[in-house]
């Protein structure tokens, strides 16, 4: 078992360390005398975004300074390619502010992002945002980092620019980055086969989204597992691929263990076109519609199968449940 795992996997996000302060637009931000800074989406905050704001904290103690982040919101690509429609995010707006919550980060900047914001230069970039806008003393930045019009910007430029303005840069080594061995991509490629315990090690807890609970045709009911059918609250929040997983759920802040199943439900129907997520809380007895439940995956269980009948089927998925709370049970995550 993962040692991501091994930790209390709530479906929520640990208690926050300090007050984060959060602005919804540059303007919001008064500059401060030394601001230790880095820029970047940050999806999902995930292990080797953990190494840079474990620098950037560890900067502002050293030298008596204050952490700034500067981040967009909507993402640049929903904005920039509006017809895209394969984006898909590891971390919604507001879990990316509760995963910044731990980082040490003193200050979050949410800057809007629009089509006129993208054709900001570097210069201006520099000049008007990270100098007079924040007032940055150090800017700490990833190996790759690039800004302003088309991406333009360059670690390069930053260092010409730097002495002009009188601020420092830092650039996090490759190598540093190469040995953590993680990417959101990466992420993205094992959520998609369905291999979240992977994708759960390269982020540092389980990965987790919210749905809201439809009307469903009550199938589950009848063979003695009713399950929940989510829609989720976010379309760009990427789903785990198609497969039965051990998962933990929250219902009005209260804790559940349960499997749920994410595929095309092919022993019951021919008509699904889109993979359906149904959640079967193990000891619930409720009316769950129109909730919205937030479910935490922490391994796959098995591929989705089509039963030759439902009392196959029936069968599946007892033994899917002894497997279920086995795992929840070694990742020290099953209820007493």
């Amino acid at each position: 078992m993962s040692c991501a795992l091994r930790m209390r996997c709530n479906t929520d996000f640990q208690e926050n360390f300090h007050c984060l302060k959060v602005y919804r637009d540059l303007s919001e931000f008064t500059p401060i005398p030394k601001a230790i800074v880095t820029v970047g989406t940050f999806d999902g905050v995930h292990v080797g975004h953990q190494i840079l704001l474990g620098r950037i904290h560890a900067l502002a103690r050293e030298l008596s300074a204050e952490s700034v982040m500067l981040t967009f919101f909507p993402h640049p690509r929903m904005v920039l390619f509006p017809d895209d429609n394969d984006l898909k995010l590891l971390s919604t707006l507001d879990e990316k502010i509760k995963l910044l919550e731990k980082s040490g980060i003193e200050h979050l900047i949410i800057h809007p992002f629009s089509v006129e914001f993208s054709r900001t230069t570097a210069l201006q970039y520099v000049r008007d945002m990270l100098v007079k806008g924040i007032g940055v003393h150090r800017l700490v930045i990833g190996y790759d980092h690039h800004f302003g019009r088309n991406r333009e910007g360059s670690l390069g430029q930053l260092k010409e620019m730097a002495p002009q303005f009188n601020f420092e840069v830092e650039e996090i080594p490759a190598q540093v980055i190469d040995d953590v061995n993680v990417s959101s991509t990466k992420i993205r490629n094992a959520l998609l086969e369905g291999e979240v315990s992977r994708a759960n090690e390269f982020l540092g807890y389980c990965y987790a989204y919210d749905g809201t609970v439809v009307k469903g045709n009550a199938l589950g009911r009848s063979i003695g597992f009713p399950t929940a059918n989510l829609r989720p609250v976010d379309g760009h929040k990427m789903i785990p691929g198609k497969g039965v997983y051990a998962v933990r759920v929250s219902v009005g802040g209260v804790d559940y263990d349960g499997m749920a199943n994410i595929g095309l439900r092919p022993t019951v129907t021919i008509s699904e076109r889109e993979p359906l997520t149904e959640v079967h809380l193990f000891g619930f007895n409720g009316d769950l519609y129109g909730q919205i439940l937030r479910v935490a995956f922490v391994s796959r269980i098995r591929n989705e199968i089509k039963f030759k009948d439902v009392e196959d089927l029936r069968n599946q998925l007892q033994q899917d449940a002894v497997m279920a709370k086995k795992i929840l049970a070694a990742a020290g995550l099953a209820e007493s």
